[in-house]
């Protein structure tokens, strides 16, 4: 049976991949050193392909699955078939970051949890700041999935005076004025952009000036940034594009 084409939508996986960026830039120019003990990780690695991040984080979820029925191992052919990848490149995503498998065992969930998670950058509670509220805002505001992995909306703006002062999912929204007090104030490094295209380019200034270095984009709109910023654009038309070629492929290849 041929397995059908998968176009997923993984906003973990984007904040993700913005925390292993931004840790990556923060690490000095070093030596590598070779790993000899299985399970030892090594340094994040800024040449790490975006695929293989985005892949953690499925490989992430589908490990906590594993934990929450009870599993305590499984080898890479069985975690790799789980998500429609092979053994060996579950092998050769993990060996980016060490070599964390046991012979006769294979990787033991509960342990490569807490080292992906590390790896991510997740292991610690990431606060961010959304920059829109309106609906897409609001839906974001009330998705559960990212205070689960360890990343909480702890602010929010908007510049509209219907929604300046209206309280949603417990969080009152702040105008945009006030975001560089406030980010700087807690401290707050990820933000999530959900504001039209035209507003795009006025909030983005404020969060440089705000100190942010890692931005969640679902503005239709690609953003000129400074290096010191990393960028992660979600573009759902885009998605959607994918997916109707994929289901159109898939009708052209049965006639």
């Amino acid at each position: 049976m041929q397995r059908g084409f998968r176009v997923e939508v993984d906003f973990l996986a984007t904040f993700a991949l913005l925390n292993l960026r931004i840790a990556s830039a923060e690490i000095p120019n070093r030596v590598q050193q070779p790993v000899y003990v299985t399970s030892q990780k090594q340094e994040s690695d800024p040449s790490v392909p975006k695929a293989v991040v985005s892949r953690l984080s499925l490989y992430l979820r589908e490990l906590q699955q594993l934990l929450r029925v009870g599993r305590k191992t499984i080898s890479s052919s069985k975690l790799g078939s789980r998500l429609g990848v092979t053994d060996a490149q579950v092998r050769k995503d993990f060996a980016y970051f060490g070599q964390f498998g046991y012979p006769g065992i294979g990787y033991r969930c509960e342990e490569l949890v807490g080292e992906i998670r590390q790896i991510l950058g997740t292991d610690q509670t990431w606060p961010a700041a959304l920059i829109g509220c309106g609906n897409l805002g609001q839906a974001l505001l009330g998705y559960r999935g990212f205070g689960s992995q360890g990343f909480q909306v702890k602010l929010a703006f908007d510049i509209s005076p219907k929604i300046v002062g209206q309280s949603f999912e417990g969080l009152v929204v702040d105008h945009l004025d006030r975001m560089p007090e406030l980010v700087r104030e807690k401290e707050i490094r990820l933000a999530i952009l959900a504001v039209p295209a035209k507003a795009a380019n006025e909030a983005v200034e404020c969060l440089i000036q705000a100190g942010i270095t890692g931005i969640l984009n679902f503005a239709p709109v690609t953003l000129t940034l400074p290096k010191s910023v990393s960028v992660v654009g979600v573009d759902l038309a885009m998605e959607l594009e994918q997916l109707a070629f994929a289901v159109a492929q898939q009708t052209n290849s049965s006639k």
